[in-house]
């Protein structure tokens, strides 16, 4: 038990099935919106690893929860090693509870956790506010920057329009639906393109692409290319699966789709180094976008062989 400025104490309780519905309640009150219901519960999970609801949340002497921090379990595949690891996900803190280290006290009590739970390494991709905390108060290894390519594929987006009127906004759902139809492939995601460059990654077996469905995604087939987006105010590529020699007419395609879909920008994320990441660089611009960051659990990994694309963060 730790003060609590406000009233008294403070308890912290490691996440289950039960209080999930608490970091609903505290999303809500860092981002001024509610999740689609369930979202959590799905997100954390991660049973098909062995281990699930692997976080802590901190609650005032009112029961009230103030302060998240949670993992997501998952397997990296690198030098053909299946090992147990977790990525760094959700960090909430409630704004009347910020600046009394709450942030670092769960993360360290979800890191001991992780050590008990024999999870080997953690990765993330934190964003420029949450960076310095984890390399400067957590040990953090900062290994990569991903970079993010947008390419433009009309002059004006129809957001602005369709956030105002609900009914169009459901039409247009409708009509995109109708126009993606035709390049759907009935299955749940695809296998790592890193691989193929021989790079460690994120090993996605048929039992993680079935977790991995707690956000809306479609797997598309555009000639010989299999892709894995997501669709919002951007198509979002998650990953690619093709032959380099048609990568050009591939996208001359998804450009093509994104304009009939009403969309603006196409957006993909890469590691250096990687055959995709090289076959957008020599094409598109691009500017950094997510911090690759370690937490080596066991020192015994060779962290700059492990690469990333856009499905491994966790908001894909």
């Amino acid at each position: 038990m730790n003060n609590d400025p406000k009233n008294g104490k403070y308890i912290v309780k490691r996440l289950n099935a039960d209080n999930l519905t608490d970091v609903e309640k505290l999303h809500t009150a860092v981002y001024d919106k509610q999740q689609v219901k369930g979202f959590f519960m799905q997100k954390y999970n991660t049973a098909f690893t062995g281990i699930e609801h692997t976080g802590f949340i901190a609650y005032n002497n009112e029961q009230m929860p103030v302060a998240f921090y949670g993992v997501i379990p998952c397997f990296i595949k690198i030098d053909d090693k299946i090992i147990l690891s977790a990525q760094s996900a959700d960090t909430m803190t409630h704004p009347g509870y910020r600046n009394q280290g709450l942030f670092v006290e769960l993360a360290l009590t979800t890191f001991q956790l992780c050590r008990e739970l024999d999870i080997k390494l953690i990765f993330g991709f934190p964003n420029k506010n949450s960076l310095p905390g984890f390399v400067n108060k957590l040990g953090w290894q900062v290994t990569d920057t991903m970079d993010c390519f947008i390419i433009h594929t009309r002059n004006f987006s129809l957001d602005g329009i369709l956030n105002k009127v609900p009914l169009l906004k459901k039409l247009h759902t409708g009509y995109q639906s109708r126009i993606l139809k035709k390049y759907l492939v009935r299955q749940n995601g695809i296998t790592n393109s890193v691989f193929t460059n021989g790079f460690g990654g994120v090993y996605r077996d048929k039992d993680f692409l079935n977790y991995k469905t707690y956000n809306p995604t479609q797997v598309i087939r555009i000639d010989d290319a299999t892709l894995w987006i997501k669709i919002s105010s951007v198509l979002l590529i998650g990953d690619i699966l093709l032959n380099p020699d048609n990568f050009d007419d591939m996208m001359y395609k998804l450009k093509k789709l994104a304009r009939r879909l009403g969309i603006k920008e196409i957006h993909f994320h890469a590691s250096p180094g990687t055959t995709l990441h090289g076959l957008f660089a020599m094409r598109f611009n691009s500017f950094p976008s997510f911090p690759v960051i370690f937490k080596d659990q066991v020192e015994s990994i060779t962290l700059d062989k492990i690469k990333f694309t856009s499905v491994d963060i966790d908001t894909f």
